[in-house]
């Protein structure tokens, strides 16, 4: 894609932009955070679960809410981490935390972009085009002089209307269905160590068969957080097949990097994209679903 752009600008916005409308009394900022502690994982888990909202309480975007993932997100009872509720009670949680018709939603996290990519793909499937990712998030936010508060922040609930599009999210099924398929094209957006099994951190280490690797990791600058150029993008995503009119797939661990692959596959033109919900926990541990490494 040597032409790549960003064909949706409104998707991703700069601290300069959320500075300005900070006020505005239809825009809903959230921090978004979550982490991965490897050495907390409990058993059948590839690592433990830790919500971002300490450091939240300890200073945030000011007017920025706190959305929990796997507290609030996710199915609690699920054997795997982050799994996604029903349209009607993701929606529902949405509502109450002040997401609406009507509203403008920014999202940001204080480590990896994904976990706002995670909640802006999930605000997509439910039909909510009016969210936006804070490009460098909360670290990019701080070193550009941006107020931080301790202030909690507590939105009025929203009506939120669903317009459902289900399939920006598929199950272990359609991912199997697609293996050898030239015309569907499998991405893995873990780091390169878990693609290859050389991290066994899964069940049974290693990929999807034929799913090509595009760590989430390396569609942002490391030292600010920001995303890389759209041209940049199109070139590591022509390296590995992915072309217009295929169908795409991305999977990581848990279905959340994976949403930075297909948030950028979005923003690059590409139509046909779902994300692996469960991802590699559900996979690594169904024996009869195939498995390669290396």
């Amino acid at each position: 894609m040597s032409d790549a752009k960003f064909l949706y600008p409104d998707a991703l916005v700069s601290t300069d932009w959320l500075d300005q409308h900070l006020s505005d009394p239809d825009v809903r900022v959230f921090d978004c955070t979550t982490y991965l502690k490897f050495d907390m994982a409990e058993a059948g888990q590839p690592y433990g679960v830790v919500s971002g909202r300490a450091d939240y309480e300890a200073g945030h975007i000011p007017r920025s809410g706190f959305l929990d993932l796997q507290g609030d997100f996710s199915v609690a009872d699920s054997p795997y981490l982050f799994t996604l509720p029903s349209p009607e009670e993701t929606a529902g949680a949405f509502a109450r935390n002040g997401i609406g018709n009507g509203t403008r939603v920014v999202l940001y996290s204080r480590a990896e972009t994904y976990w706002a990519t995670r909640f802006w793909w999930m605000l997509r499937w439910l039909g909510f085009d009016e969210a936006a990712i804070l490009n460098g998030g909360y670290q990019k936010w701080v070193a550009d002089g941006g107020a931080v508060s301790q202030e909690p922040c507590s939105y009025p609930s929203g009506d939120l209307s669903i317009s459902l599009r289900p399939e920006l999210f598929i199950g272990k099924d359609e991912v199997l269905a697609a293996i050898g398929q030239p015309a569907i094209c499998t991405i893995d957006a873990m780091r390169s160590t878990l693609h290859t099994g050389e991290d066994p951190r899964f069940a049974r280490p290693g990929h999807v068969p034929g799913s090509k690797n595009v760590p989430a990791s390396t569609l942002v600058h490391s030292e600010t957080g920001e995303i890389i150029s759209a041209e940049t993008a199109g070139q590591t995503f022509d390296a590995v097949g992915v072309a217009p009119g295929k169908r795409i797939i991305t999977y990581c661990g848990s279905g959340i990097a994976a949403t930075m692959d297909a948030f950028m596959l979005h923003q690059l033109g590409y139509r046909d994209i779902a994300v692996y919900d469960n991802s590699m926990g559900e996979w690594a541990v169904d024996e009869s679903l195939p498995i390669e490494a290396g």
